[in-house]
């Protein structure tokens, strides 16, 4: 194969581990992203920053996540967890967000932090620190509890910073009855400057008090690659996956679904949200079963039980995982996104199911392919992204009854529809067998300075988890396609 469309590892370096965040939990939700000078880490309630020539740690320990809100006295954003990291690459800075945690009780809020500039060691370095009220589109269940809001994503539009999270029913085991989309002010927010209010939709509306399972759960945003805006007056943009039927017998679907968020700043009432399904090739959500349809736990670990019986990790294989990538690429538009799915009816083995989408004059299917090159290997917990020159990553986490959980990616040039090569990025050192909680999501970017090099940060096991021991470690890679370094 032509050394061209084959990836490079450029190099890896470790990230946050269990030791350096100030609340260790099995769920580390590491995510990032690349700046213009360095890639900044989320690991469930830490933060981190990383030179990204040298990958020297920026600050002597990571950060607690609430310090750009702490830091300028905004309170009731004590961020727990489903932490993101952006970098706003139309306006090169920083963004992070994520929802506190007070309760049953309440309030919630959603919190928000934007870089004064996009180098975060600068001693000028600020953080325009914002929280908005989520009581008031949360709506609360039968018993007068609010519903919880799970899982928001945020993503970089021209218009606006756009947020979506699932309402969670806290009285029937967190059962999701409806999403939430809101749009933020990003023009007043990259001033420092008070936003207008948030615009938000929810789906059903109202959410119900005593809902039924909601099958369209988790959407995610797109999020702007490289440096063109999209059109002037193009909608923002959501998917979902489609839960197959909850009948008890149902195993697959063959839609997925997508959502169209236009908002109006200057007239509120015009704003609008529509939701529409798009066909695709039918497949099952990995580790899918009938019964219990919010549980994907079946990727086995070499580890055994006292009965002989494996440890079992959850592949999250019920929703699409961030992010959905969008490019602009003048002659079209693309967007990418990933998910877990089962690929074999014999077993429960999963694979990674992607997906682009053209607009024509709206988002529609273009193609996807299922990777799973092998018989015996679990894929999971993806996150994709295509450099300037049409080539595409996705990194993801790896296992079996005889492989310790691992990070590999796979490569290729979209255009072309060339080989997808697999490469391996960090083998597994032991397992997980004090839980089966393996992170919520990974993250894939592109450097945007020479918008060809791809960063991909996951999760490993140096060695065996066991008892009340959490001890995962991150890494953090490099790679990239020689075809597209070629060009600049």
């Amino acid at each position: 194969m032509p050394l061209s469309v084959r990836a490079q590892l450029l190099e890896t370096f470790d990230g946050i581990d269990a030791l350096q965040d100030p609340h260790m939990e099995h769920d580390a939700d590491a995510n990032g992203a690349v700046g213009t000078k360095q890639y900044l880490e989320w690991t469930n309630v830490a933060l981190q920053a990383y030179d990204k020539v040298t990958f020297a740690p920026i600050w002597p320990a990571p950060l607690p996540g609430a310090t750009p809100w702490t830091s300028n006295g905004v309170k009731n954003c004590n961020i727990m967890g489903d932490g993101v990291v952006l970098f706003d690459r139309i306006a090169s800075r920083w963004v992070v967000a994520g929802h506190n945690a007070p309760g049953l009780a309440g309030p919630y809020y959603y919190c928000v932090a934007i870089s004064s500039t996009d180098d975060l060691s600068s001693g000028a370095l600020t953080w325009y620190a914002y929280r908005f009220a989520l009581n008031p589109v949360l709506g609360a269940n039968a018993k007068g509890h609010l519903f919880f809001p799970d899982w928001p994503k945020l993503g970089t539009w021209s218009d606006g910073y756009y947020l979506s999270f699932d309402a969670l029913d806290v009285d029937q085991g967190y059962k999701a009855i409806g999403v939430v989309f809101c749009a933020l002010d990003r023009a007043d927010m990259l001033t420092g400057a008070q936003p207008r209010p948030m615009q938000c939709f929810s789906d059903p509306h109202p959410l119900p008090a005593s809902g039924n399972l909601y099958l369209k759960h988790s959407p995610i945003p797109a999020d702007i690659e490289g440096t063109r805006k999209p059109p002037v007056g193009r909608h923002e943009y959501f998917v979902s996956m489609q839960t197959p039927p909850h009948d008890g017998v149902s195993m697959t679907a063959s839609v997925i679904n997508l959502w169209d968020f236009h908002v109006d700043w200057a007239t509120p009432a015009k704003s609008t949200l529509g939701n529409t399904q798009l066909p695709v090739a039918p497949y099952t959500p990995g580790c899918y079963k009938p019964s219990q349809p919010m549980s994907t736990v079946c990727l086995p670990e070499p580890a055994l039980q006292a009965n002989g019986a494996h440890h079992y990790l959850d592949v999250v294989g019920d929703r699409f995982m961030p992010r959905l990538a969008y490019r602009n690429f003048g002659t079209h538009e693309s967007f990418l996104v990933s998910h877990t799915v089962r690929v074999a009816s014999n077993s429960q083995q999963t694979g990674i199911r992607w997906y682009e989408l053209h607009v024509s004059p709206t988002p529609m299917v273009f193609r996807g392919y299922t990777i799973s090159p092998d018989r015996t290997m679990f894929r999971f917990m993806p996150s994709i992204a295509q450099d300037h020159t049409g080539n595409a990553a996705i990194g993801y986490s790896v296992g079996n009854a005889k492989t310790h959980p691992g990070i590999r990616a796979v490569t290729w040039n979209l255009a072309k529809n060339t080989k997808r090569v697999e490469i391996a990025i960090q083998d597994g050192g032991g397992d997980e067998e004090n839980a089966t909680t393996w992170g919520d999501y990974s993250s894939m970017t592109v450097d945007p300075v020479d918008d060809c090099t791809f960063w991909y940060v996951n999760e490993y096991l140096p060695q065996n988890e066991t008892g009340t021991e959490i001890n995962w470690s991150t890494k953090i890679a490099k790679l990239a396609l020689p075809s597209c370094l070629l060009q600049n």
